[in-house]
């Protein structure tokens, strides 16, 4: 078990029993620990469900703003406006019962007018008390909400999504356990290399979801669930939405992932930060390509939105990858001047009568 919490060193040797123990180790390890996570999801399962559910509202066009065509969407605007009215009503009608009342009471009016008075008083009753109970009962929950099609769909659909926020939540320690098991692989040298770049990767995944989750994908939603609105009863099943919307930011985790690629391959060698900047209108392109298999929406903003922060983490990973290049020839000078100095002192310490 204390393997599994610390890295084993370079110089170690271990047989191959003793790998196999280390990942079964790290293994039941992850497995524990999305366990734990999973336990703590489904709790909180509610909470997630609303969180995920929360891109829908710019779905709705409720306020009367934006004239969506989708029949259902004008069924719930005319529920809105009805329940406004009545509760306008009701009050309205009220002033009038007290009017009516008061002129029912007066002396001016002989007893036959008063009393007709009285039966119209009592309807206005009856009318103002149906009024206002039918304005309570208007829906308070104007929220558009998947749907589900299947009588076990709503327990196995929070099940995935609870199974998937695990995931997130467990992702850096996963990313660790996997890391400190090819750790031993590498040298020291290479070690240095490595550990900038795996400490980048949650980090970076965890902020390109939550840009998708922010930006991109309320804007996705919206176009997708208001497109051709007026030829059919747009109804979203819970299962597809679900599906679609932790696709969509892991997509996005994903494609954040660019600088950890641009260091990867300079510092391998495969290419250098010259010829990057050199080539960086075929990355572009290839950037576009990326945003609008992510984002498969023919909307312009919102792929525009995906490659903006893209094409700004591929020029910072350029400036980093370049500032580490520099470093690492400085370095490697240092050392050859090093080398060179203490060659020099070997020689003299040979041969003291060659300076």
């Amino acid at each position: 078990m204390a393997t599994a919490l610390r890295p084993i060193g370079h110089e170690d040797r271990l047989s191959l029993v003793e790998h196999l123990d280390e990942l079964r180790t790290r293994l039941m390890i992850s497995a524990a620990a999305l366990i734990v996570a999973f336990s703590f999801t489904f709790w909180q399962n509610n909470a997630i469900l609303d969180i995920v559910n929360r891109p829908l509202e710019s779905t709705q066009n409720l306020d009367g703003k934006k004239r969506s065509q989708d029949p259902l969407e004008q069924s719930a605007r005319f529920q809105i406006r009805l329940g406004e009215a009545l509760s306008a009503t009701g009050p309205a009608l009220r002033d009038v019962r007290s009017s009516l009342d008061g002129l029912s009471r007066s002396s001016r009016l002989s007893p036959a007018d008063r009393a007709s008075l009285r039966a119209p008083v009592a309807r206005l009753d009856e009318a103002v008390r149906r009024i206002e109970a039918a304005a309570q009962a208007v829906p308070k929950n104007r929220q558009r909400q998947p749907v589900t099609l299947g009588p076990a769909e709503p327990f196995t659909t929070t099940i995935s999504l609870a199974l998937y926020a695990a995931l997130l939540l467990v992702l850096p320690l996963v990313l660790y356990q996997a890391y400190a098991f090819v750790l031993p692989a590498f040298s020291p040298a290479e070690r240095r290399a490595a550990l900038p770049l795996m400490a980048m990767v949650p980090v970076l995944f965890v902020a390109g979801v939550l840009f998708g989750y922010f930006v991109v994908l309320p804007r996705a939603i919206g176009f997708l669930q208001n497109f051709n609105d007026d030829s059919f009863d747009i109804l979203l099943q819970a299962r597809d939405y679900y599906r679609f919307a932790i696709l969509f930011m892991g997509a996005i985790g994903l494609m954040f992932q660019i600088p950890v690629g641009v260091l990867a391959i300079t510092r391998l060698g495969i290419v250098t930060p010259r010829q990057l900047r050199q080539n960086r209108g075929y990355v572009i392109l290839g950037i576009a390509v990326l945003a609008a298999v992510a984002t498969p929406t023919p909307d312009p903003v919102t792929m525009t939105l995906a490659m903006g922060p893209l094409i700004l983490l591929f020029e910072l990973s350029i400036l980093l990858a370049s500032w580490i290049d520099r470093r690492s020839r400085a370095a490697d000078a240092e050392a050859e001047e090093i080398a060179a100095a203490e060659a020099r002192l070997d020689q003299e310490e040979d041969d003291p009568d060659a300076v």
